[in-house]
């Protein structure tokens, strides 16, 4: 079986007046069917998928819910809750018996009115050549829905579309979610040596062949949409307050745009040079991480997370070999000599190693030490700690 890298693409729908009407009545109905789904799950203990069908299936049907409709309620609910789960495990939602947890653990998971709800084939079908969707509502089925997306997207829906697709409401806006599986390309068994990348603020990602991300401009950009958005609160006017929603989520989608152009470039240099690629191992890094308060917001507010996740999976679909190693040390230990002192580290940019006399950007050196340090893990055949693909 080939494995395969999963892939969500994104179209917008464009509903006439009264499928708007029909789309947003449905997706409130299946919310607040799952709400009721989730307290009865919550009452009994959050049982498994079959026994709680068993005691909600003939209600939702009840409400006026399709077959398939009602089992994906009931699927996203305990899937919900699954995650839920998942989270306390990893520790996400603090130690037990602090007050975000106990929130999270005190009451029943609640659905917004316009949280996502999967579909399958037989409730959704595709129209690609006309572009159009055929969907379930609770008021039939609704056909000849038009919808938009980039020629990208298209192909990719047409070649490589499986699974589920996911119904949204978004500021007033419908969009369709879609699952593709893309075949991964061979794995490199035998890199020629591994491109080191170090994750910064003021440089977002540094590489071992060079390659510098500055962070500058995102920076600016952060700042004037941060006083833009404390000049539009301040007003208070319903015209400010349209303004705000309308900007909603710019900041998010223009980040995750850099993380995507980062990715790429560092991917696909690791595949034209037939190397592999060292990540840092992020787990615990806001809470080992030492700065100025004045640093703070810019470290919590940069997905490094999602950055790394874009190089992941990219790098899976190009069939180039990615490790994580630990970071430890890598800023202080000269990548020429090898000597480790703190002092080496003149400042935030210049690194003087205090044996050899070599000087470099301290993020350049760094990038140099996780590449030998990717190198270590790959020959000693330490397992990797990306994901297994699915």
């Amino acid at each position: 079986m080939v494995a395969c890298v999963k892939i969500v693409v994104q179209v917008k729908l464009l509903p006439e007046a009264g499928q708007v009407a029909v789309l947003r009545s449905t997706l409130r109905t299946v919310n607040e069917a799952a709400c009721w789904v989730s307290a009865v799950a919550f009452e009994r203990g959050v049982p498994r998928e079959y026994e709680l069908r068993k005691h909600t299936y003939a209600e939702l049907k009840a409400r006026g819910l399709g077959a398939q409709a009602a089992q994906h309620v009931i699927k996203k609910t305990r899937d919900a809750y699954t995650t839920l789960a998942a989270n306390i495990r990893a520790g996400n939602l603090g130690k037990p018996g602090s007050k975000r947890r106990v929130k999270a653990e005190s009451k029943p998971i609640v659905f917004r009115p316009q949280a996502a709800q999967p579909y399958d084939d037989r409730c959704l079908s595709w129209q690609l050549d006309q572009q159009t969707v055929s969907i379930w509502t609770i008021a039939g089925r609704l056909k000849d829905v038009r919808f938009v997306g980039s020629a990208d997207a298209l192909i990719m829906l047409r070649e490589h579309r499986r699974g589920e697709t996911d119904l949204i409401e978004r500021d007033g806006v419908f969009y369709l979610i879609a699952v593709c599986e893309i075949p991964e390309k061979p794995r490199n068994e035998n890199p020629a040596s591994f491109v080191g990348v170090d994750l910064g603020i003021v440089n977002i990602a540094t590489t071992s062949t060079g390659y510098r991300a500055a962070g500058r401009g995102l920076d600016r950009h952060r700042k004037r949409q941060l006083d833009l958005r404390k000049k539009l609160q301040s007003k208070g006017t319903k015209a400010a307050k349209r303004l705000l929603k309308k900007r909603n989520r710019r900041e998010a989608r223009h980040a995750a745009n850099i993380n995507h152009i980062v990715s790429k470039t560092i991917v696909s240099t690791a595949e034209r040079t037939g190397q592999g690629i060292a990540l840092e191992e992020l787990t615990g890094l806001r809470d080992r991480v030492r700065l100025r308060k004045d640093q703070r917001q810019q470290l919590h507010s940069w997905g490094f997370h999602q950055l790394a996740a874009f190089i992941e999976y990219k790098a899976r679909r190009a069939g180039v070999p990615l490790v994580y190693v630990d970071p430890a040390y890598t800023s202080q230990r000269c990548s020429q000599c090898g000597h480790l002192e703190r002092g080496n580290r003149v400042d935030q940019a210049t690194f003087v190693c205090r044996a050899c006399g070599v000087t470099l950007h301290a993020d350049d050196n760094a990038s140099h030490n996780i590449a030998r340090k990717g190198e270590t893990v790959w020959t000693t055949g330490r397992q990797s700690r990306v994901p297994a693909p699915v």
